[in-house]
């Protein structure tokens, strides 16, 4: 783990404005089959990556990750309240034309994007995706395997996308720069899918 990143009071407001701006926008919005509401997934993946003691605009692009994928926000507006690091990091984690292409073509253009993207998409990405694993392992132990009807794809394409995407977030990295959070997303694979043959 990264030493704990000293913060000024500005830094905490410009977290808590952010934190304020993702609860706004995912106001009505719930997760998937849970009654959960949905604002616990982004405050959960901007936990991970503070845990981490990954920068604050990485940790407040965590909070925002899915705001333009899945709210009416605009890049524009996060550009203009977070600045174009934030933004950026937003920008590279959103799938494009979410509402149109279907899941296949989308879950494809991540698996390819991730390959060369700045090495912030891929932290905020895998934050991202191990939060899903974790909540599905908790959901898991309640419903059975019946957990995978709420999504799009059935599990076995859900285990390709995850296994995919984790080799993609491997790429263009030396053994040495691989990051340590990427070891709790493959070890959560495992957990949800079991170890490949």
């Amino acid at each position: 783990m990264k030493n704990a990143q000293h913060h000024s009071i500005e830094d905490y407001l410009r977290l808590d404005r952010a934190i304020r701006f993702a609860a706004a926008a995912h106001r009505k919005q719930i997760r998937k089959g849970s009654g959960i509401p949905y604002i616990s997934h982004p405050v959960a993946v901007a936990m991970i990556l503070q845990k981490y003691g990954y920068p604050l605009d990485w940790v407040i692009a965590g909070l925002l990750h899915d705001t333009i994928e899945d709210t009416h926000v605009t890049l524009d507006e996060i550009r203009r309240e977070f600045g174009n690091a934030v933004a950026d990091i937003v920008e590279g984690c959103t799938e494009p034309e979410h509402r149109s292409r279907p899941w296949e073509q989308r879950k494809e253009h991540t698996i390819q994007y991730v390959q060369n993207a700045p090495l912030a998409v891929k932290i905020v990405t895998c934050a991202d995706k191990l939060h899903n694993l974790l909540s599905i392992l908790q959901d898991r132990e309640v419903q059975g395997e019946e957990v995978w009807q709420r999504f799009h794809r059935a599990r076995d394409q859900q285990e390709w996308y995850y296994r995919e995407l984790m080799k993609s977030l491997e790429m263009n990295l030396s053994p040495e720069d691989r990051p340590a959070i990427f070891d709790e997303l493959a070890a959560a694979i495992e957990r949800v899918f079991g170890r490949e043959a």
